[in-house]
């Protein structure tokens, strides 16, 4: 975008915004004049982002983003201590809490292994979760279904079926509401794979 025509800093505004993901030059640049037009708006989303930065942190037990430490879910005596869900992202486990379904425990990777953008198991949370594993019996892989979420669900899952442990994941195939019609090959072929009894 050809940001010689605006002052300096709606140009730095414009840019900044830009970098955020799903946000292109164009939409950076109506953001950039609403939140000009709506000085309030901007002083409220500045403060509530200073305000983030500040105060959220990863927990010390399942690197999930908390205000508190340890976080809500590791501090509840009540969850499932013997099971334990790997997610890629903090916004995994807001997902599965949605469905009330999972009873246990939580563990945020914050990525899944990508050798081509340098991602390896160092730059994932794979050392913490290692340490968290004394009286786990299952550990529920739920990663997204991408080629890097199965080759890190393969590499954990080397790494922990030798120390005794259960490890599944969850299943992928069809929406509901789907189409097969429109379904691609791979999706029907895990389908069939989850298949189940009724």
């Amino acid at each position: 975008m050809d940001f010689l025509h605006y002052p300096q800093p709606l140009a730095d505004l414009i840019s900044n915004l830009s970098r955020l993901p799903g946000i292109g030059p164009k939409t950076a640049g109506r953001l950039a004049f609403y939140l000009l037009q709506q000085p309030r708006v901007s002083e409220d989303l500045a403060e509530a982002i200073v305000v983030a930065n500040r105060e959220i942190m990863k927990c010390s037990l399942c690197s999930n983003f908390t205000d508190i430490d340890p976080c809500v879910i590791c501090n509840n005596v009540h969850r499932d201590q013997k099971s334990l869900c790997v997610v890629e992202h903090p916004r995994d486990v807001v997902s599965l809490e949605k469905t009330r379904e999972f009873k246990g425990l939580y563990h945020v990777l914050h990525g899944v292994l990508s050798p081509m953008e340098g991602i390896g198991p160092e730059q994932l949370t794979i050392k913490q979760l290692l340490k968290r594993l004394d009286g786990v019996h299952e550990v529920v892989m739920a990663l997204n279904p991408t080629v890097e979420g199965e080759a890190t669900s393969l590499y954990l899952a080397r790494l922990l079926k030798p120390l005794g442990i259960r490890v599944t994941r969850i299943a992928h195939g069809l929406p509901v509401g789907g189409d097969l019609e429109y379904a691609d090959e791979v999706t029907i072929a895990r389908a069939l794979e989850g298949r189940r009894q009724l």
